[in-house]
């Protein structure tokens, strides 16, 4: 570094580090959900509710398809690329794990996740309870699971591999 570039000062937070960590949630959450109304929507196609207009069905189907494969070939790209370069800013200054930011948003999709987890449960037992278990319902009971599972596994690991508080 030469005399003229800024240091951060450790520990602090940086307008880079805020919009890094947000970008990185906030495209996470959109992958998500996009990942989920694709499977969801293929559910619907390979599973029909005999109940729903099956022209139109489809083509709303069709349309959630779309919208979801253009979403994730943008944002995933996007989360992945910026997860890099964090987890590249971490190897060169471990403190930056550290981060108030960084803890939080972590904290806060942590607590969504498991939410998301309880509520996917309450949902199955409700309708077992009800007596109205579909393929199609369990499916996307699964695929719920797996997603928010997916996230919250990964950040619980995260957590207990470098012991952030």
């Amino acid at each position: 570094m030469n005399g003229n570039e800024i240091q951060p000062i450790k520990g602090k937070t940086s307008p880079k580090d805020v919009f890094l960590h947000l970008l990185a949630i906030i495209t996470l959450y959109v992958s998500a959900v996009s990942f989920g109304t694709l499977v969801f929507q293929y559910i619907n196609i390979f599973f029909p509710d005999p109940l729903q207009d099956g022209y139109y069905y489809g083509r709303s189907a069709y349309s959630s398809i779309r919208w979801s494969i253009a979403t994730l070939v943008v944002v995933f790209p996007v989360h992945m690329f910026t997860m890099w370069v964090l987890n590249k800013s971490y190897l060169t200054s471990p403190s930056k794990r550290d981060l108030r930011i960084r803890k939080w948003l972590v904290y806060l999709t942590l607590f969504l996740a498991a939410i998301v987890i309880i509520g996917d449960l309450v949902a199955l037992i409700y309708n077992l309870l009800e007596g109205e278990l579909t393929a199609r319902f369990i499916l996307k009971v699964l695929a719920v699971f797996f997603i928010a599972g997916s996230v919250f596994g990964y950040y619980f690991m995260d957590i207990r591999k470098h012991h952030t508080e």
